[in-house]
């Protein structure tokens, strides 16, 4: 069991940052960046209010959703920049520590096309690393040129830095755009994050449930067991090759996937005790007749035999845990019982 256990957490701390260089106000752009670009905007509400607690300010989130149009699309641009309006008109907006921001002004390149374009090829230039010529479509290079890396990167709301850190958020929410993803990230590097910084972003997004693109695999639908479970999730047989001998105790390790607000119904094991490691995103375990416990990468829940619980994701976040049975004698076997309720599930703080 103790062997199980230290190379499982082994393979935790493969994938764990040791130090923490992003900024809460950093975090704060970046969740809101990349719910907008997945057009989830019942999340998107309070990631608001967290960036506006944490030093983001309004004209800055402002800039940040009309620079994602180039990524998103005006649609979702529209909604975010209506969910932000609808947080500073209700009860929150009297918050005392949220802050305006230095008033936008209109920059001097949107009266002169030539400057706006040679401001862009600079810019392009700089985030590429080399100069970057699109002479396969002249109308995108043009509008990357002039539009985005002109026009918009001309705003005085964010610096380059900023604006990365945002982009690769989005990107990151964003399913099919791995190129674009990996031309930013290393964009982001080369408009003046270090690239611990970026390393660490991507992972944050990732343990914070915002995305799923860790290093912990995600496997296939869970066809077999779906019946049992609200909402989907995915399994990934894991093979300890470093174990060494063989553990006649332990069953097989399993990579569950819960996506936000997925959970299994209430069950019991007989004939053995789960031990579920958590890797990556947030989750919620429960013992019947007991309170919650909130599951984070790095927790570790050993689950007795014969003691009736469910766990899975929490409401917001994806969540990530390597399970396995350890036999205590007699057939082993899982009991299901009734779901967790909505009505249960929701109250979760």
């Amino acid at each position: 069991m103790k062997r199980i256990v230290t190379f499982l957490f082994a393979l935790l701390m493969m994938n764990t940052l040791e130090a923490q260089r992003l900024t809460e106000r950093q975090k704060g752009l970046a969740a809101c960046a990349c719910l907008m670009a997945q057009g989830n905007m019942e999340r998107l509400e309070p990631a608001v209010c967290m960036a506006l607690d944490n030093g983001v300010t309004i004209n800055e989130l402002k800039e940040a959703f009309s620079q994602l149009y180039a990524y998103t699309g005006f649609p979702r641009s529209l909604n975010a920049l209506g969910v932000l309006n609808k947080v500073l008109e209700g009860k929150a907006s009297r918050q005392s520590s949220w802050q305006e921001g230095k008033p936008w002004t209109r920059p001097a390149e949107w009266d002169d096309a030539k400057k706006a374009y040679e401001l862009g090829t600079k810019n392009q230039t700089q985030l590429s690393g080399r100069p970057f010529n699109y002479d396969f479509c002249p109308q995108d290079d043009y509008y990357l040129k002039s539009h985005l890396f002109g026009d918009i990167f001309a705003s005085d709301q964010l610096s380059h830095a900023d604006r990365e850190i945002v982009t690769v958020a989005a990107l990151s929410g964003l399913e099919g755009v791995a190129p674009q993803l990996a031309a930013h990230k290393q964009g982001a590097v080369n408009m003046g994050n270090s690239q611990e910084l970026v390393d660490e972003l991507c992972a944050w997004l990732d343990n914070e449930g915002y995305t799923l693109h860790s290093k912990f695999p995600k496997g296939v639908a869970n066809v077999n067991y779906a019946q049992y479970f609200i909402g989907d999730s995915f399994v990934a047989p894991i093979n300890p090759a470093n174990l060494g001998e063989k553990e006649t105790t332990v069953m097989p390790i399993v990579n569950v996937t819960f996506e936000p607000g997925c959970r299994n119904n209430w069950h019991i094991h007989h004939g053995a005790h789960q031990v579920l490691i958590c890797v990556s995103g947030k989750g919620w375990y429960q013992e019947w007749g007991k309170a919650p416990i909130a599951l984070h990468p790095g927790v570790v829940i050993d689950i007795p035999e014969g003691v009736k619980h469910w766990h899975g994701a929490q409401k917001d976040s994806w969540f990530q845990h390597y399970t396995t049975h350890v036999k205590t004698g007699g057939e082993e076997s899982n009991e299901w019982l009734e779901p967790v309720t909505d009505e249960v599930y929701n109250k979760l703080k």
